[in-house]
């Protein structure tokens, strides 16, 4: 497995790789892709986790994000990119939390299940499925590649 090249506050980018990738959860109920793709971009607020923060602090404009539809579904489902960098969250009153602006990007070809994920042994390190309920994860490039592939996309 391709191992991260470097890690600079958070940010770790794959061997190779100028732009990181990662991967935001959202409830269908709560905020489905469908509705990112309606609303063309969105701050992706209410994140509360430290690392998961700390994940979002470490995005950059331009990053591809994988968006998986968690709880309903346990899927990747479509592609995103970050659009505007961490900055403070207007939805937490204690003035902590930080969001990053998102728009979609497309949807994958064929949705990528949390269950065929855990049943390829090249997945065993990836967050996704170590750290399952972190709201936002890195990608390295080799797993963003493996779920290109399995979505069908390039």
């Amino acid at each position: 497995m391709t191992q991260f090249a470097h890690c600079w506050r958070g940010r770790c980018a794959a061997k190779g790789s100028e732009m990181a990738h990662w991967l935001i959860k959202s409830e269908p109920s709560t905020y489905p892709w469908d509705q990112l793709v309606k609303d063309k971009r969105t701050s992706w607020t209410g994140v509360r986790n430290f690392q998961a923060a700390a994940n979002l602090k470490a995005m950059k404009a331009g990053d591809r994000l994988f968006f998986y539809h968690s709880g309903e579904g346990k899927e990747i489902v479509g592609i995103a990119e970050v659009t505007k960098t961490a900055y403070p969250d207007p939805t937490d009153k204690e003035g902590k939390a930080v969001t990053v602006d998102v728009k979609a990007v497309e949807p994958v070809k064929q949705p990528v299940t949390l269950a065929a994920i855990k049943a390829d042994p090249k997945f065993k390190e990836f967050k996704l499925v170590r750290q399952s309920r972190l709201s936002v994860v890195p990608v390295s490039d080799e797993h963003w590649k493996l779920i290109m592939k399995m979505s069908g996309g390039k």
